[in-house]
Order: structure tokens, then sequence, then C-alpha cells
């Protein structure tokens, strides 16, 4: 007791309520000085792989008579415009004979230097965006990408797909021969997958609202107009084209944080 009727508590006794148990001991139950303290990190090796690879876009187009195969190199080149995103093109399985196709004046395209490989539906899980292009046949996609996509079961079984960005461009004949039918009935191929439809909207700007020409494209994709096949892609629709793959090269950068997802493994 000390003067001034104050009580000072021992050094060696808790204060009063506080049991022993409720004290850490100093010497081991006592924060860690940052200075002495050493943090293990650990990484996981799908995450640093993703961060370190190039991304890849795959540009998936069945073409017969060129349009679309046109807006697909430019959609590659807006690709790989954006750093650390590349695109790769790829043509779908061709189902008619060639006596058919010969038939109907179509352009062989075997032999040629700067030919697109065919890819197979395996190949898909690679991606980390994909881009989907054909020509419309009454309003929605061309026989030949509708038997690519059936020829998906096995991944839509395991859901190897899912969380994959994904958008579609077009070539119609005319002006109301499908410009955006063409793409939005080709969205259901997309849900069952549980990929993510990625549309262009209106981020094209004021060229989406041009009226002076003719012009293909839409806020569900870039488009082409044939008309009777002799038709050429308009610098406006190339143009689209060429935004959209910059476009969708921006997404798949987005999505692309580790622990996301890595190509093949869904959303696991």
């Amino acid at each position: 007791m000390g003067k001034g009727g104050g009580c000072v508590p021992s050094k060696n006794r808790p204060p009063k309520g506080v049991s022993d148990k409720d004290l850490q001991n100093p010497e081991s139950d006592g924060p860690v000085s940052d200075q002495n303290q050493t943090q293990t990190t650990q990484t996981n090796p799908i995450d640093h792989a993703i961060a370190q690879r190039q991304l890849r876009v795959f540009i998936v187009f069945y073409s017969m008579y060129g349009h679309v195969e046109v807006l697909a190199r430019r959609i590659k080149k807006g690709v790989d415009s954006i750093d650390g995103v590349e695109g790769f093109l790829y043509r779908v399985p061709e189902t008619l004979s060639s006596e058919v196709l010969e038939q109907m004046k179509v352009p062989k395209k075997d032999g040629n230097a700067d030919e697109v490989p065919v890819i197979l539906a395996e190949r898909l899980v690679e991606a980390d965006g994909l881009l989907f292009g054909f020509p419309t046949r009454y309003g929605s996609m061309a026989a030949q990408m509708k038997a690519f996509f059936d020829s998906t079961g096995h991944l839509w079984r395991e859901q190897r797909l899912a969380g994959v960005p994904a958008g579609f461009f077009v070539s119609t004949g005319t002006q109301g021969g499908g410009q955006e039918t063409t793409a939005w009935t080709a969205i259901t191929q997309l849900a069952h997958h549980g990929m993510l439809y990625v549309p262009i909207g209106y981020t094209f700007g004021a060229r989406m609202f041009e009226m002076d020409s003719l012009r293909g494209g839409s806020p569900y994709g870039a488009g082409v107009l044939s008309g009777d096949g002799t038709r050429k892609p308009s610098e406006t629709e190339l143009a689209l084209a060429e935004h959209q793959g910059k476009y969708m090269a921006g997404i798949v950068k987005r999505f692309a944080q580790p622990s996301f997802r890595a190509p093949g493994h869904g959303l696991d």
C-alpha cells in the first residue's frame, strides 16, 4: 500500500479479474516482430502459368465464298494488337462433298500457302476466348457450323467450356437477311456450354450509326453483306471486325485473372 491510497498490482500477478490462462507468454505467444518474420507464400502453378503465357483467342469460322474469312482475318489483326493476347484462325470441317462444292462453284481451299487449318472440337479447351463466324442460312448459322457445335457433346458433358468468353460474326446476302438473327439464334449453343456471350454493343461508337452506305454488323457482332457473292466487305465492315477483335481481347484479359479459370477446366 503506497502513499496516496493507490494499490499497485504486483508485476508477478495478473490484474484483478484476469486469470493466468488469459495472459500470453511473451516468449512463446507474443507477436513476432515484422523485422524477424519470414513470410512464405505458395504459388499455384496453374495461376503462375496463366500469368506468364500469352492469352489465346480462337477465331473459328466457316466461309464458303470467302466473305467470313475476310472478316476473320481482320478480327485476328484486332486481337493481335492487344498486348498479351494472340489470335488464331481455324476453319470448321466441310460437310459437303467435293462434287457438290464444285457444282456450287465454291473456290478450292486446299493447297494455298496461307490456308487456315481445320479444327476439331477438342482444341476449343485450349482457348481463353472464342469468336465463331459463319454465313446465314434462313436467319441462322450454316449447317457446317451447326455440325461442328453438334460435335462438342463430350465437352458439354464435363462443362469444359464453362466461363469462356465467346462471340459471333456473320455474313448475309442482304440487309434483312439475318445480320442480327443469325447471331442471336446461335446464343443457345453458348448457353448450354456455360460460355459467356460477349456482344460488342455500341462500343464501335458513332460509326455504328452511319447511314450513308451499306454496312453489315450489329450490336451482336461484326458482319458483312455479301450480295450475290461479288460484293467485297467495305472498309467500315472491316473496321468493325477489327474493333470486335480488340474488344474481345480486352475482355479476355479482364477475365484471365489468377485463380479464375484455366483453359479446359471450366470454373473448377
